[in-house]
């Protein structure tokens, strides 16, 4: 059977429907509604969720059942008011749809941020410099504070004894949950990526006899990274003094910028050493090398209220 006809001649038909359809419809028209079709999903799109689109909704009704009503009735007075009322709600549609204009006008003014930039900032940058803030704030108002930053070990056997919370970290938020008076303020805080997932935690605390003279906060800083990977940030509330603590070891009289630096590196430099234990930071001041000997004399402690973190 030959098929070879039929074929020809639908794609006869198809080629007739094509010149017809592109004959009444150039490229210009076609891209013309593909303008006019994004530009209306935009704009609907961005109203969408709002009160704006009850309005929409209900001035559409209204016109559609008025041009209805007005040609099958043959109602003249209502075509004359639905033709006069087009002008007048061009000009109103500013009056009423004023938030869903600005905000329109605001994502095509930030339309510039959609082109990548060489200066952007990580994450975990970000993530040091609003630490590194919030501890020089609760330092600065002698708020002693315990911050648990978790890395590749789970934190979330001491973080389930605590008062689950995940919210997004901020200075403010950190200053809140370590205000004296606040139920939480004498617990750890366990920061998992850039979220508080706890707060008031109970930490372990060091057992190591080079510590026996650090407040119960410096130990249990201390604590939690001689059996983790962390990163503990601690406040103390008795001389205001920011202190860092990473694998049992721990650095002393931090400024922000300094503490924010460290952060910034630690937090790209996770790993355990051959003994299984976490390692350090080779390079920085405290946190390389061994533990500082115990001297006879103990040095007055951080902390002296029984803060038990």
């Amino acid at each position: 059977m030959d098929f070879a006809a039929p074929i020809e001649r639908a794609l006869s038909l198809l080629q007739i429907i094509w010149l017809s359809f592109s004959g009444r419809f150039g490229f210009s028209a076609v891209l013309d509604i593909a303008i006019v079709t994004l530009l209306l999903y935009w704009l609907l799109s961005l109203i969408a969720g709002t009160s704006a689109a009850t309005l929409v909704r209900g001035i559409l009704i209204l016109l559609t059942l008025g041009f209805v009503l007005s040609n099958v009735f043959n109602l003249t007075m209502l075509q004359f008011l639905l033709r006069n009322s087009i002008p007048a709600l061009i000009f109103a549609i500013p009056v009423l749809f004023q938030p869903e204009i600005r905000r329109a006008l605001e994502q095509l003014g930030r339309a510039g941020s959609l082109i990548p930039r060489t200066t952007t900032v990580s994450s975990n940058t970000r993530l040091a410099e609003i630490i590194a803030r919030g501890a020089q704030q609760l330092a600065e108002r002698r708020f002693g504070a315990l911050l648990i930053m978790e890395r590749s070990t789970p934190l979330g056997e001491y973080a389930s004894k605590g008062v689950a919370m995940d919210a997004l970290i901020s200075p403010e938020l950190l200053l809140n949950i370590f205000w004296p008076n606040s139920p939480l303020h004498d617990g750890a805080v366990i920061i998992h990526g850039d979220r508080v997932v706890a707060a008031g935690v109970v930490l372990p605390l060091s057992q190591s006899p080079t510590v026996e003279h650090m407040g119960t906060r410096h130990r249990a800083g201390i604590g939690i990274t001689e059996i983790s990977d962390a990163i503990a940030v601690v406040v103390s509330e008795e001389t205001g003094s920011i202190s860092l603590a990473n694998a049992g070891r721990m650095v002393r009289n931090l400024g922000q910028a300094r503490l924010q630096k460290v952060l910034s590196i630690l937090d790209r430099s996770a790993g355990y050493g051959a003994n299984g234990r976490p390692t350090g930071l080779p390079g920085l001041p405290g946190l390389g090398r061994a533990r500082e000997k115990r001297t006879d004399a103990p040095e007055k402690r951080d902390d002296s209220e029984p803060d038990a973190a």
